[in-house]
């Protein structure tokens, strides 16, 4: 039988449950069906969200033929059969396509996808949970309008539970709504899962069904944090074992590998910095490799990685220093930089003394006049 989530999805917007910003009166998407334009966007949020609902919507609003793909097991070849005319047939309106979890796209892939979408041949709906500055390529993200979708409210959420059809006490309806955070699939999945095992919901039987280790390490939840925290802590402590361990339980929790190599990446610098500069280096080859290899075998990538960035030696100077540069602007806000460091390009700005007096190779204090012998880097 058909899932319950996919039973319940609305068809409508008038069915739809949340992200008004987007679907309201006068929202962007809302005015985009109802004047039924063709174009290639992204949807960005949390899982659970409704950005497969959202795309579906779209389509049927626009009266145009959906193919679904996911990221995860897409190829060329699937792309090709859907833009490829069949018998001869063409057609002037491109081919709508929704790929699911577009972040799962390495490069390769989405430079493949980039002159479909540029030639017309095909409007593209991504949906990710990544941040598309990160995961989608420039090129390919120029030619898409981004909307981020938010985790649905309480109030959201209510709404949803209430459309299942299913009876519990309004402390497991709570219960269920915290627990979910935000998530409207997870929590529709509970709720059926939890009626056919034990024929109730309960806040008892909601918690018995909580078992499996995907809902624990919930990305936006606790363990999540836990875990990360840990790895992380492990690394600035110089202790590859720990850090290899957190590793990966992350990838066996089924964590994106990219998330792990970005927070490496970050790391290079923030911990270890001056102390040994070639870390960032590593790191990004290893985002790299990460980013083009992709599971399982990435794994190894990031274990190289992770045990040269825990044994290198660590300073947080350069990070210090950003740090407290940024609490003065913040503080002081733009303060008047001195005249002697500023670009002259006309001939009133030279008359103004822009520029005079600047020496190349100088001891004088180049910081604005109220933080002048001002040290950062310590």
């Amino acid at each position: 039988m058909e899932p319950l989530a996919s039973r319940i999805r609305p068809t409508n917007l008038g069915e739809f449950v949340g992200q008004e910003h987007l679907v309201g009166s006068g929202k962007p998407l809302a005015v985009a069906i109802q004047e039924k334009h063709l174009f290639s966007f992204i949807l960005w949020g949390p899982p659970g969200s409704g950005k497969t609902t959202l795309a579906r919507i779209y389509a049927h609003a626009l009266d145009v033929e959906l193919h679904e793909l996911s990221a995860v097991s897409a190829k060329k070849d699937d792309i090709r059969n859907i833009v490829d005319e069949k018998d001869g047939q063409t057609t002037l309106q491109p081919k709508v396509l929704f790929l699911d979890e577009i972040h799962r796209f390495n490069k390769a892939q989405q430079d493949f996808l980039l002159p479909l979408v540029e030639k017309g041949k095909l409007a593209l709906i991504g949906a990710t949970t990544e941040n598309p500055s990160f995961e989608v390529i420039a090129p390919l993200l120029s030619r898409c309008r981004v909307f981020v979708l938010n985790e649905l409210s309480g109030e959201d959420m209510d709404k949803v539970i209430g459309r299942t059809g299913f009876k519990m006490s309004q402390k497991a309806r709570e219960w269920l709504i915290a627990m979910a955070n935000g998530d409207a699939r997870q929590a529709i999945t509970m709720l059926e899962n939890t009626d056919k095992l034990y024929g109730k919901i309960s806040i008892e039987t909601l918690k018995d069904t909580l078992q499996s280790k995907t809902l624990r390490y919930d990305k936006k939840g606790e363990e999540h944090y836990n875990t990360i925290s840990a790895f992380i802590k492990s690394m600035r402590a110089s202790q590859p074992d720990a850090a290899l361990y957190y590793m990966a339980r992350m990838i066996d929790a089924g964590e994106d590998p990219k998330f792990i190599a970005r927070r490496i990446v970050i790391f290079a610098s923030e911990d270890i910095g001056m102390a040994q500069p070639t870390a960032l280096v590593v790191a990004n080859e290893v985002f790299r490799a990460v980013e083009t290899i992709g599971l399982p075998e990435c794994g190894i990538n990031l274990a190289h990685g992770v045990v040269y960035l825990a044994t290198a030696k660590k300073d947080r100077s350069a990070y210090n220093a950003y740090m407290e540069a940024m609490e003065d602007v913040q503080e002081h806000g733009n303060l008047p930089i001195p005249l002697k460091i500023r670009n002259a390009p006309t001939k009133l700005m030279k008359d103004l003394n822009y520029g005079k007096g600047y020496e190349k190779y100088t001891d004088d204090d180049f910081l604005p006049d109220e933080l002048k012998g001002k040290k950062y880097l310590k």
